[in-house]
This record gives structure tokens, sequence and C-alpha cells, in this order.
């Protein structure tokens, strides 16, 4: 039935899966990032140079991506995870301490390259589990849940990150480091996937792994899907997540609000949006089987764009408009995920699904730097209001090309 478990994941309820519950719930209590660009702001960044740093971060994912899914499909998906984590709780630590923009810079590199570690690596470590369990085709399901679950934490660490915001804007990122380094702890305890042993890695050169990303990629029933959603879609939702803070401040205060209400009140708001999130991400299951995956990606581009071209003229639309891109994000994800780990094979998968963010990360960095000095030049709603025309427009421009979903059932 939708939304529910199947029997066989129920039974390694106790085993992988809920560790990988555990994990999630540690990534994903970010408490600096209901304060995160308020935090630049105040350590004298423009628009233009937060823009820059979310370049740096994408032009780093381009070219770490590969050799990083290759790590993690030679050495395993858990060593893999272990890397990245450990990285971005070192991380933290350092742009909490930092107070101007090059060190920061720098920072940016290295939290990309934890995020490199992880990004490919750990829906291959999910979908090769669900694979051990013959329930490959609740990857959507286990992960959405595991979303949920996340984001429910999450909710709770943003509400505490405004108020130790409140406090001094460079405590959130401490904190967050620590309970990041507790998913160290947990990555420790966890198996790989015996799909994955038995699968000839140690056959797999950088070349023939380069030859797998090239093959899919260029198959017909990807390429379409791969500029609709990793390169389009995903571009100018991520703009959403840079520019929150300054809109949602500039919306607070012209109602009336204190400035120094601000902070407290984006963590409230970062709570109800994990929330959101984590309602629909508990329900992707549900979502799946009464929506269906290719109305789901025939709707959701224009419904995004739409609302960021509203909220420009209504300013007040920004706040449901960012808990609805909120809410469907992680769905979002969850399905592109399940749609691409259906059509290739466990033997590079880690870098195949690694590619895809690369492809993601190289995408967005003209769309940041446009919006960074579309910002300081007129507003940051504005900057979002030309991304919903660029995801309206582009999207129908793909879907007059080729279609970016074919109608292949679910799973093998």
């Amino acid at each position: 039935m939708a939304g529910r478990v199947g029997p066989k994941i129920r039974r390694s309820i106790s085993g992988n899966i809920l560790k990988y519950y555990l994990y999630k719930a540690t990534k994903s209590v970010e408490f600096y990032r209901p304060v995160m660009y308020l935090f630049f702001l105040a350590q004298g960044l423009s628009f233009t140079e937060i823009a820059l740093l979310e370049a740096i971060y994408n032009l780093t994912t381009v070219l770490g991506e590969i050799p990083t899914g290759y790590v993690g499909d030679r050495v395993g998906r858990r060593n893999s995870l272990i890397l990245g984590t450990a990285l971005i709780a070192v991380t933290l630590v350092g742009i909490g301490l930092s107070s101007s923009f090059l060190p920061l810079a720098g920072l940016y590199v290295c939290w990309s390259m934890g995020y490199n570690f992880r990004s490919g690596s750990e829906d291959a470590w999910l979908y090769d589990t669900l694979t051990d369990e013959l329930s490959e085709d609740e990857f959507a399901d286990v992960r959405g849940r595991g979303e949920s679950a996340a984001l429910a934490a999450g909710a709770v660490a943003a509400i505490l990150g405004g108020y130790l915001g409140s406090i001094d804007l460079s405590y959130p990122w401490f904190v967050a480091a620590g309970v990041t380094s507790i998913g160290v702890v947990v990555l420790l305890t966890i198996e790989e996937p015996e799909t994955y042993k038995q699968t000839a890695t140690d056959t797999l050169s950088l070349r023939r792994t380069v030859g797998i990303v090239r093959d899919v990629v260029g198959r017909r029933q990807l390429r379409a899907f791969l500029l609709y959603y990793y390169v389009l879609y995903a571009a100018v939702t991520y703009l959403v997540f840079v520019f929150l803070q300054p809109i949602f401040e500039t919306v607070v205060v012209d109602l009336g609000i204190a400035a120094a209400q601000v902070e407290p009140l984006l963590g409230w708001f970062y709570a109800a949006y994990s929330l959101v999130g984590a309602l629909l991400s508990y329900y992707t299951g549900a979502i799946k089987e009464t929506v269906g995956l290719q109305t789901w990606f025939l709707v959701i581009p224009f419904a995004v764009g739409g609302a960021l071209v509203g909220m420009y003229f209504v300013p007040l639309l920004a706040l449901p408009t960012f808990l609805l891109i909120r809410g469907v994000s992680d769905v979002t994800r969850s399905f592109a995920g399940q749609y691409i780990n259906d059509r290739i094979d466990t033997l590079g998968r880690a870098t195949v699904l690694s590619a895809m963010a690369m492809v993601s990360g190289l995408a967005v960095v003209p769309f940041q730097l446009g919006s960074g000095v579309i910002s300081d030049i007129v507003s940051p709603l504005f900057a979002l209001g030309v991304g919903g025309v660029i995801l309206v427009v582009g999207s129908g421009a793909i879907l007059l090309w080729e279609a970016p979903i074919d109608a292949e059932p679910w799973g093998r």
C-alpha cells in the first residue's frame, strides 16, 4: 500500500535502515541554516560575494563529484560517507570562526568536497541495501521517510539555531559541527550492502568509470530528464535557499516586526519550513501512487516558476512560496533518485549519481552569479522573479523538444 514500508524493510528497520534514519537526522540538524546568510552579511559580505561563495561551492562540486563518486565505488560507500561527514564537521567550525571573504572561500571548497563524498554514495548505499532485501522499488518511499525524520529533527534545530543566532551568529555553526560529528559515529556502525560487496569493484578503473557515466548521460531516456530536473529545475530552486533570509527579513520588517526579532522568527519559520517538507516527504510513496511520476514532473516546474514570479508582484506571497518549494523539494529529489537508480547498474552507481550532481552544480553557477549581481542592482525578489520566468520558459521548451519522463514502470 502506498506510503507504507514493505515487509522486508520492516524486518530490517532495527538494522541498517534505522541507522540510515539516524544518520539523516544528524545530517539535517543545520542549526546555522536560519541565520546562515545573515551571518555572511554581518561579516561585511555583499550579495555578489555571497553568490561567489555559492559559485565556488558548485564549481568545486563540478570538479570533485566524479573523483569522489569513484572513491565511493572503489573503497566503499560507507567509508566515503564517513570521510565526507568528518570533513563537513571540521569545516563548520572553521566557518563559525571566519570573518572575511577569503577564508570563507577556502572553507567553501572543503564544505563542497565533504558533500561530494556523500552525494552519490548515500543514495547508492541505500539503493543497494534495499536491493539486498529485494525492495529496491521502495527506494523513493524509504528515502522519503528518511528525509521526513531528518526534517522533523531539523525543525527543532532551526528554532534553537534562530535563538542561538540572536545571541551570536557564530554559535549555530559550532553546535551544528558537534551534531554532525555524531553522524560519523553512526556511520561507523553500518554495513556495506552485499550487492556492493559482490560487485567487481577492483576492476573499476577511472577510465571505465568515465565511460559508464558517458553511456548513462547519453541515453535518450535520460538526457531530457537531466536537462529538465538536474540543470533547470535544480538550478532555479537552489536560488530560493540563497535568498530566503534577506527576503524574509524585508517582508517581516515591512509588516512592522522589529529588526531584533528577525533571527528568532527565522528559526520558527525554518521549523515550519522543515515540518512542511517532513510531512510531504513522509508521504512520498503515497504521492507516487496517487499523482504519478510523470504528472508530478510535468506540473512542479510550472507551479514553482509561477509562484516565484507572483511573489515579486505581491512580496507577502514569498512566505507561502518558500514553504511550497521546501515542501516539494525533497519529494522531487527522491523521485529523481528513484528514476535514475532504476536505470543504472550497481557497478559505478555512486559515480553516476555524483555525475548528476556535478551537472547540476555546473548549471547553477551562472544562475548564482547572475542573481547575485541582479540582487545588488535591483533586489533579491526581482532576481527570483527572473528565475521563475526562466524555469517556466525553459521547462516548456524542453517539453516541446523531448518528453523528459518516459512511461517505463517502476522497478525492473
